[in-house]
């Protein structure tokens, strides 16, 4: 899946499948201006912040059990967001420094460091990921993603796929080759 917000015309936060197809809303409601999402992978839930409602939130990945980590003028002034075991991670652009914010209770507000001009934040660790098992968009013998002469994207799960072309051609009548 695919995360993402948008505070154009109506805000909310939305997933879809990789090849853009089941676009799902998961928040629409008491949403103003999200400005950065990050994804707990194992628990399968969604943080963002909302800039103008100056709030970090949470939800599952259909929208359920939705809860406020942390509310205040702070927020205001954040901008990227990672999370991390039980913390999320975020920076300050009013005084450049990376936060870390209990994810649990929001009391836990420690700053941890200054950095000059940064604007995003990622979490990398040396622990292996798990795993991946064989998906759709696996390489054939003739050397292409999927089957896909040009781009393959997943679809609904990891057992299907899209196959799409780059800019100047379109998909031919097989939905492999690109012309």
């Amino acid at each position: 899946k695919l995360f993402f917000t948008d505070y154009g015309n109506a805000a909310k936060v939305e997933r879809c499948d990789m090849d853009g197809m089941n676009r799902t809303w998961i928040v629409d409601s008491k949403i103003e201006q999200p400005t950065a999402l990050a994804l707990d992978l194992i628990n399968k839930y969604v943080y963002w912040l909302d800039i103008y409602l100056e709030s970090v939130e949470v939800v599952d990945y259909q929208g359920r059990r939705r809860q406020t980590i942390t509310k205040g003028r702070q927020i205001r002034h954040l901008c990227g967001l990672a999370v991390f075991e039980n913390y999320l991670y975020t920076v300050n652009s009013d005084n450049l420094s990376i936060l870390r914010i209990n994810r649990y209770n929001g009391t836990d507000v420690q700053a941890l460091a200054r950095l000059d001009n940064a604007k995003e934040i990622r979490v990398y660790q040396k622990r292996p990921q798990a795993a991946v098992r064989s998906h759709a968009c696996e390489v054939d013998s003739h050397g292409m993603p999927g089957g896909c002469s040009h781009i393959c994207l997943l679809s609904s799960s990891y057992k299907a796929r899209t196959c799409r072309c780059r800019t100047g051609f379109i998909l031919g009548s097989d939905g492999r080759s690109c012309k």
